[in-house]
């Protein structure tokens, strides 16, 4: 969005303070944006205001914590702060049952189980077969998990799991910078791995920032099995990192 790229023109202008209330309704689509992004792969429940309020409180303190600095972009620093804010809102009316945080475990240890003994991707069928579940239930499964899944690469530790199951490496200490991006180099190399319809689920998805309809009308498939595909595939890459998360 051009008009976050002349954030640091406008508070450049030292002679007044920054106007506050126009910035945040400049900005206010943007928030938007990003809500609506997010809210089309949550359980009913979550609304959108919801994840808009949240997103502007988010926003508000890019504002005002905004260093030009520090060297990174305000669109980036801005969505870092709103997406975070919104998760965090999600975190704290996470009224998910744990027995569906268990399905979702169930079906990434069986994932692993199997693309550990045979090295390549796990079907679908063998997974069912490994759960002793119909396709049926096991899609209901994986339906039912995708209400439950995080919302970014960085929260990929934490996939079927809540906030007090999973911890994520510590990122924390002299090595902050180095495992950081350890992990992220790790992640993108198991995205690669995906097969490809997952992959290209999950491009779509974080990288063109489309929501699930509209890649749905890209692939000309329906919504569900959209969300069927991208839970699918965080479900992969969690099984996938567990021994870096284990590691580390």
């Amino acid at each position: 969005m051009n008009q976050l790229s002349h954030y640091s023109e406008v508070c450049a202008l030292e002679e007044e303070p920054p106007n506050y209330d126009a910035l945040m309704t400049q900005y206010a689509p943007f928030v938007k944006k990003i809500a609506y992004h997010i809210v089309s792969r949550l359980p009913s429940h979550i609304q959108l205001e919801d994840m808009i309020q949240a997103g502007m409180i988010g926003l508000f303190e890019a504002l005002k914590g905004y260093d030009k600095t520090k060297g990174a972009s305000f669109e980036t620093y801005s969505r870092i702060r709103i997406q975070g804010a919104m998760i965090d809102e999600v975190r704290r009316c996470d009224w998910t049952p744990r027995s569906v945080y268990k399905k979702s475990r169930d079906i990434t240890e069986a994932v692993r189980t199997i693309e550990k003994e045979n090295g390549r991707d796990a079907k679908d069928s063998e997974v069912a077969e490994l759960l002793n579940l119909t396709m049926q239930e096991y899609y209901s499964m994986v339906t039912d998990a995708a209400g439950c899944q995080l919302l970014s690469y960085e929260d990929i530790s934490l996939l079927g799991g809540s906030q007090d199951e999973y911890k994520t490496g510590n990122f924390s200490g002299p090595y902050h910078n180095m495992q950081e991006e350890s992990f992220k180099y790790s992640l993108a190399d198991k995205i690669s791995t995906l097969p490809e319809r997952e992959k290209l689920v999950v491009s779509l998805y974080y990288d063109d920032e489309f929501n699930l309809r509209e890649i749905g009308e890209i692939l000309g498939i329906t919504e569900g099995r959209v969300c069927q595909i991208h839970s699918q595939a965080l479900i992969r890459l969690r099984a996938r990192m567990t021994d870096w998360v284990k590691e580390t």
